[in-house]
């Protein structure tokens, strides 16, 4: 497959990114397509749609020859607790056959550029920085929503989120318009699910920060804040 578009991001990391799409409605990302693919009548009607599915390449999954050849037909879910097995097509692990990733994110807006052209604008993402995409296709409410549906294991991860308490003095360091991503990252938990010690300091990069945080019975407090353009803010 053609990879036609890559999605710029604030994640440039795997830790941190959410396990699912739409989870971080304030998380953005830019769409912008390989020069071969920038033809306006392309998009005709797109503006139309109001969220879009997305078919992705996990790009950094580590891959070699003979993991390809001996594939796992079970994974280990993390919000299981990295204990329990499950087959590989009843989860979203990129640890598959092929490394594809399938994503239904809001599109908030196409802008065209004159070197760049259609620029599709997202929101609720959970995809890093540059990863490649391979198509996009218009979301159909009537078609795609299922509300009936039921949720497997994941039913009691599905709710599951940590109170955040993220201290003013390291809150404005963060872009006023970055504040509300970086929030809905730290309250889904980016830590593995099998992670459990308050004392253990855990750091996620995001827009040029990296935001170091601890853990306790359901909380997670902010507690470092390093502007990775070189000054950093201690408690």
């Amino acid at each position: 497959m053609n990879i036609i578009a890559h999605i710029y991001t604030d994640l440039p990391a795997k830790f941190g990114v959410p396990r699912q799409s739409s989870l971080v409605p304030e998380l953005k990302g830019k769409i912008i397509f390989e020069e071969e693919y920038r033809v306006t009548q392309a998009f005709k009607g797109l503006e139309k749609f109001s969220y879009i599915w997305v078919l992705w390449q996990f790009s950094k999954v580590p891959v070699c020859s003979e993991q390809e050849a001996h594939w796992s037909p079970t994974v280990k879910p993390p919000r299981l607790g990295g204990k329990a097995k499950m087959g590989v097509f009843a989860t979203r692990s990129p640890f598959r056959p092929n490394r594809i990733g399938l994503s239904s994110v809001k599109l908030d807006k196409i802008e065209y550029h004159k070197e760049l052209g259609p620029v599709l604008c997202v929101s609720g993402i959970d995809m890093m920085n540059e990863t490649p995409i391979y198509d996009i296709k218009p979301y159909l409410p009537y078609v795609d929503s299922h509300p009936e549906a039921g949720n497997g294991f994941a039913e009691q991860a599905a709710d599951y989120k940590l109170k955040v308490i993220f201290p003013s003095q390291w809150l404005y360091m963060i872009p006023k318009e970055k504040r509300e991503g970086i929030i809905g990252v730290l309250s889904q938990d980016p830590r593995p699910a099998y992670h459990t010690s308050p004392e253990r300091v855990y750091g996620v990069e995001y827009a040029g920060f990296d935001v170091r945080f601890t853990v306790n019975q359901g909380v997670l407090t902010v507690c470092e804040v390093e502007n990775l353009n070189g000054r950093r803010y201690l408690e």
